[in-house]
This record gives structure tokens, C-alpha cells and sequence, in this order.
């Protein structure tokens, strides 16, 4: 393979993007929902790093119409989104900030959302239960900088490679 071929490999597969404002941050959120993801999206970063605000926005760019709450006290938000062809778009929104033990999601039934078919379950501070979770299809680390903009990198599983998933059409 050559230097040429595995740069474009890794851009499919891998996507550093640098966000200066909100406006940025939805930006990055519509380009998201302009995927065909499925599965699980593992979002990693500190405290006020973004994760909830990106995560608002891209549901909104999915075609949520109000108000997006913080799972941080019920663990899930589920939402169920209208799509152009009639479907309806399955959207999990988990913090599992608080869990104490991986194995409460079983408790609360955490696995039939991952099973559900066309399911996008967006999952912020999934290391706390990386050892229950199946992998995901999309790593996201957003990592906040110095002067306040956010380094956010995006990095497609061997999952989200099988599925045939491309990050190249992600720019800022």
C-alpha cells in the first residue's frame, strides 16, 4: 500500500477536527447526523469538555424538535425521530457518569437498546462500563484546549470499518 493510499485510509477511518465556537460544534453535529451510524458512539472527554452540547446538536441535526435533557440522573434519554422516508430513527442518549457497577445496565434493560435494529445510542463516559459494553462503531474525544477551542478526534471501530463507514466527509 502506498504512503498515498494509507493517508486516505486513515482519513476514512480517523478525522482530527478543531472546534472554535458552537456554531463549529454544530457544524460538526449535522456532518454526524449525515452519517449512516448505527451502534454505538462512545463520546470520551472531561467535565465541560462538550459532549452533552454536541450531543444536543446532533440530534437536532437528526430532526429532534425540542428540548434535549442531560441523562445524567436517568442514566438514558430516548428519542424516537421522524426520518424523511418515514421511519423512525431509534436515539439513545446515555451518561453513565453516575454508575456506580457495569452491571446495573443490565438492571435497567441497557441491552435491548443496544440490540434494537437502525438504534444510534450515543453514550458519553462509556468507560465506565467498557468492560459490559459490545465495542462501539465511533470513538469521539473532545478535548479542551488552552483558548478554549476543542480538539475533537473521530475514530471509526473495526465495527464502524466493517460496516463500511467513512470519516473523510468530515471537514471543518
Amino acid at each position: 500500500m502506498s504512503k498515498t493510499d494509507e493517508a486516505a485510509n486513515t482519513n476514512k477511518e480517523l478525522q482530527t477536527v478543531i472546534l472554535h465556537s458552537e456554531a463549529d460544534t454544530q457544524r460538526l453535529a449535522e456532518q454526524l447526523a449525515a452519517l449512516p451510524l448505527s451502534g454505538s458512539v462512545w463520546l470520551a472527554g472531561d467535565l465541560g469538555a462538550g459532549k452533552t452540547t454536541l450531543t444536543r446538536h446532533w440530534l437536532q441535526a437528526l430532526g429532534h424538535s425540542g428540548a434535549v435533557k442531560s441523562p445524567t440522573y436517568t442514566l438514558v434519554e430516548p428519542y424516537s425521530i421522524p426520518q424523511n422516508d418515514g421511519n423512525i430513527k431509534p436515539v439513545y442518549h446515555a451518561d453513565l457518569y453516575r454508575l456506580q457497577d457495569p452491571e446495573e445496565l443490565s438492571f435497567i434493560g441497557f441491552d435491548e437498546y443496544l440490540d434494537e435494529p437502525n438504534a444510534l445510542v450515543i453514550i458519553e463516559w462509556a468507560s465506565r462500563a467498557d468492560s459490559y459494553l459490545p465495542p462501539p462503531t465511533l470513538f469521539i474525544d473532545i478535548t479542551q484546549a488552552a483558548n478554549d477551542s476543542r480538539h475533537v478526534e473521530l475514530k471509526l471501530s473495526k465495527v464502524g470499518q466493517a460496516q463500511g463507514l467513512d470519516l473523510s466527509s468530515i471537514k471543518m
